[in-house]
């Protein structure tokens, strides 16, 4: 199927399924998985609660053995460039496809340097019972906020309504299919949101903003460290990986889940080099208390 066959396809989809549901795992990644082995161990024993959807680059062409939970998991995917539409493209096409499997009920948007920070029934049991998606979208003054806005998305898009937030989301699947459904706004973004504005940090922002803020939490379920300023968020090596600096990111923040107060905020981080994989395979099966 063509993109726009697949986004017509994907638009006529049920918005709301009988259970059991699955959670959707949506990789957007250059090629391969380097922390792959945690995220087998994350899967085991749990077949039947998830889906798995791998963008890549179309000239990748590594295929794992059929015991890896990512055989043959690709989707048709096409070149992406940092910063621009085709970053947005790719995640549709990774939502319209899980969008195609009606047990998929939850989408997870990950990169090849995310990890998660519980075990598998621990994160299910939270993204299925939350009453909302998890989709930043917030009003910033200032250049990396309101003075990206480009007047010539006016009037469809105005700057009351420009909103700016974190590209990893985790989202229903109703919230899927009002995304999958837009054809106005994207077009508008993909016309006049130029550097320095980035599509992927306005676009779904906005767009929840314009059609249904009531579906999200705004907040995010991926922590990421921008503490040290630039464009770019932390990435996290070998000796950085220790079970207090995971615990710290686990349990360290207050939030609101379903109306009340939790301490677990994140499920997933990143960035993780693919050096953090020996000791995260050490720590974390026991931490996190994989198999369970």
């Amino acid at each position: 199927m063509s993109d726009d066959e697949l986004m017509e396809k994907a638009r006529h989809v049920p918005r709301f399924i009988e259970d059991p549901w699955k959670v959707a795992f949506m990789f957007l990644t250059r090629e391969s998985l380097p922390l792959g082995s945690f995220w087998e161990r994350f899967f085991q024993g749990h077949e039947g609660l998830y889906s798995i959807y791998l963008h890549t680059s179309p000239n990748y062409n590594y295929e794992p053995p059929n015991s890896s939970v990512f055989y043959k998991r690709r989707i048709p995917s096409k070149d992406v460039e940092w910063g621009k539409p085709t970053m947005i493209d790719a995640e549709r096409r990774l939502l319209a496809n899980a969008l195609l499997d009606f047990s998929n009920q939850r989408f997870v948007l990950l990169s090849e340097t995310c990890i998660p920070l519980f075990n598998f029934t621990t994160i299910y049991n939270y993204l299925i019972n939350a009453n909302q998606s998890f989709l930043g979208s917030f009003d910033e003054p200032g250049n990396i906020g309101r003075g990206r806005y480009n007047k010539r998305m006016g009037p469809t898009i105005t700057l009351q309504d420009w909103r700016k937030g974190s590209q990893w989301f985790e989202i229903n699947r109703e919230l899927a299919v009002e995304i999958i459904s837009d054809n106005l706004y994207y077009h508008v973004f993909r016309d006049h949101c130029l550097p320095p504005c980035y599509m992927d940090e306005h676009y779904l922002p906005t767009l929840v903003n314009k059609v249904c803020p009531e579906l999200t939490t705004n907040r995010t379920v991926t922590w990421t460290d921008w503490s040290s300023g630039g464009s770019h968020p932390t990435t996290f090596r070998k000796k950085d990986v220790t079970e207090a600096f995971l615990n710290r990111v686990r349990y360290g923040y207050n939030c609101t889940y379903n109306g009340g107060n939790s301490s677990i905020c994140f499920l997933f981080a990143r960035k993780f080099h693919p050096s953090t994989l020996e000791p995260l395979l050490r720590i974390g099966p026991r931490l996190f208390g994989f198999n369970t």
